[in-house]
């Protein structure tokens, strides 16, 4: 598998409201999207880079549970399941696409899949985020 980049952190927290403050005003990313227990931020380096941080009661992030999970954007995500797959890495549930939320079908190219690595923490692999070009 071919990494591109480090281009998602997820983070379910506690303190959900003081973590979304902060990634806002302290650290001063956009923020794109917010519903009840979920806000969403841009990052600078692609198109569809994010942090996102849930609330303990949003389901969607369910395999947020060994603190951040950072996604790594790789060319093929089914090449890279597969290959992950084929080490013995557990896989967390099936891969997703974003297609499959309402109001993101038309962004055709977006989907990740989580895994668990040998140190027990979560993380994700992802594609479909363009570089922004400067």
């Amino acid at each position: 598998m071919h990494i591109q980049r480090l281009s998602w952190l997820g983070t379910r927290t506690a303190n959900y409201r003081a973590t979304a403050d902060f990634f806002a005003d302290v650290l001063g990313l956009t923020l794109v999207q917010e519903e009840p227990g979920l806000s969403i931020f841009r990052l600078p380096g692609g198109e569809h880079d994010y942090v996102e941080v849930f609330d303990l009661e949003e389901t969607d992030g369910i395999a947020l549970t060994s603190g951040p999970v950072p996604g790594f954007l790789v060319d093929d995500v089914f090449g890279a399941r597969a290959e992950l797959e084929t080490a013995g890495v557990e896989l967390l549930g099936p891969s997703k696409w974003l297609w499959d939320y309402p109001g993101s079908e038309e962004i055709t190219e977006y989907g990740w899949f989580n895994f668990r690595g040998p140190d027990s923490n979560v993380y994700n692999c992802m594609q479909g985020s363009p570089a922004v070009r400067v």
